[in-house]
C-alpha cells in the first residue's frame, strides 16, 4: 500500500518550514552568544538558549529527513520501507519541544512560530500539541535546575 504522497508533501514543507524558523533564529541567537557566555549552564542563559533552538531545530531536521525518506520510497514501490520512515519520523521528536525549556522568555518570534505550527499540523502524536502549549505558556526556563537535588525530588514524586 502505497503512502499518501499530498499528504507527506504537506508535512515535509511544513516541517521544512519549522526547521527554517528555528534555525534563523539559532543563527540570530548564536551572533548574540559571546565565547564568555558559553560556559554559562543557567537555565534561559544565553548558551542554554543558543542550545535549546538548536535541539528543537535538530529534532525538525530528522523528522523532515524521514518523511522525505517515506516519499521516497513509496514513489520507488518500497512500501515497507516506506511506511517504517514514516513511523520513525513521527516518534516523539528528543529535543522538540523540550528545547524551550532551556530557553530564555520571551522566546523569538520564529521559535514561537515554528512550535505552534508543528503543534497544529497533525503528523505527531497529540501528547506534541500539549508539550507545545505547556513550553509557550512557561514564565521563564525551567531547564537545567538550579537545584539538581530538588529537581530528582520532585520528578520522584510526580511519579508516584
Amino acid at each position: 500500500m502505497s503512502l499518501d504522497l499530498t499528504e507527506l508533501t504537506r508535512f515535509g514543507r511544513a516541517l521544512e518550514e519549522a526547521h527554517s524558523l528555528l534555525e534563523a533564529d539559532r543563527k540570530r541567537l548564536e551572533q548574540r552568544c559571546d565565547r564568555a557566555s558559553r560556559a554559562d549552564a543557567t537555565a534561559g542563559g544565553p548558551t542554554q538558549t543558543l542550545y535549546g533552538v538548536t535541539l528543537m531545530s535538530g529534532a525538525m531536521s530528522q523528522a523532515l529527513t524521514r518523511v522525505a525518506l517515506a516519499a521516497g520510497y513509496s514513489a520507488l514501490g518500497m512500501d515497507e520501507r516506506a511506511e517504517h520512515e514514516l513511523v520513525t519520523a513521527r516518534m516523539y521528536p528528543v529535543g522538540f519541544p523540550s528545547g524551550a525549556d532551556r530557553m530564555a522568555r520571551p522566546l523569538g518570534e520564529a521559535t514561537v512560530q515554528a512550535m505552534e505550527m508543528i503543534r497544529d499540523l497533525g503528523f505527531f502524536d497529540a501528547e506534541i500539541s500539549i508539550a507545545v502549549d505547556v513550553a509557550l505558556a512557561a514564565p521563564q526556563a525551567t531547564y537545567p535546575p538550579a537545584d539538581w537535588d530538588e529537581y530528582e525530588r520532585q520528578r520522584r514524586s510526580q511519579a508516584e
